[in-house]
């Protein structure tokens, strides 16, 4: 059966607020995360992800509170990042409410604790999130602290072993793209989908239709986050769901 897509809204936030960037960085305060998030659910997003920007500053995932009001009346699967250091803590985000964890900067500093979660909680619930700069001709360096830090990793190599280690799916973040409506991309994207076999959600750079018809068609990514192009009412999720069925992308149908 032919795969349907996921579409999918990322929310970026910092303390109470919802906000954009562009490379991660130059922060711009969006509005209520809550407003938005019901607003994206309405409209039809397939699920939501939340990540804390400044967590890895502080040591731990500040949206306890948004995570648990949002989940009380929002009915899709939700994504949580940012600060998830320990199986604890993926078990406390879970409890509030979220059904799912991306973890970026703790796995890489402990690969096991991708294993823990995954065992504990499901594959189902262990979203490896991956930040990546390109450094050369098909060739990615995994970043770390919100597209702060360089690791050292090559991309390819970490998703590999993040597979292998249990993940469930990857939410793969290019910086260079992040924010800036120029295209996912695509040979990030397509180089991953070939290298592991895991469920992978392109993330980074949609400024139009065109780009997610892209990097579903060329990339073969299987979700797709979005951002800026929703937020700033550019694109709604209905938009995005009639364009689908109109060029043939298979896509849940929305009520």
């Amino acid at each position: 059966m032919e795969k349907r897509i996921r579409l999918v809204a990322r929310l970026d936030i910092k303390g109470e607020n919802l906000i954009k960037g562009i490379h991660l960085e130059g922060l711009r305060v969006i509005g209520s995360p809550n407003f938005f998030a019901h607003k994206y659910y309405h409209q039809g997003a397939d699920e939501l992800i939340f990540m804390d920007t400044v967590a890895s500053l502080y040591g731990r995932n500040h949206l306890g509170d948004i995570i648990k009001a949002v989940a009380t009346d929002v009915f899709i699967p939700i994504t949580v990042g940012g600060g998830i250091r320990s199986l604890e803590d993926a078990v406390a985000i879970l409890r509030l409410g979220a059904d799912k964890v991306a973890v970026n900067t703790a796995a890489v500093s402990r690969p096991a604790l991708i294993t823990e979660i995954a065992d504990s909680l499901g594959s189902q619930a262990m979203v490896l999130s991956v930040e990546a700069k390109r450094v050369g001709e098909k060739k990615w360096e995994v970043y770390t602290d919100n597209g702060r830090e360089s690791v050292g990793i090559d991309v390819m190599e970490w998703l590999t072993r993040g597979e292998s280690l249990g993940a469930g799916e990857v939410l793969l973040t290019s910086v260079d793209r992040e924010g800036t409506r120029k295209g996912f991309d695509l040979e990030l994207i397509k180089t991953a989908t070939q290298t592991i076999s895991l469920p992978i959600i392109a993330s980074g750079g949609m400024g139009e239709y065109r780009d997610l018809h892209n990097v579903v068609v060329d990339g073969n990514a299987d979700a797709v986050a979005m951002a800026d192009v929703i937020h700033y009412d550019r694109l709604t999720f209905d938009d995005i769901r009639k364009e689908c069925q109109l060029s043939g992308i298979k896509v849940r149908i929305h009520a």
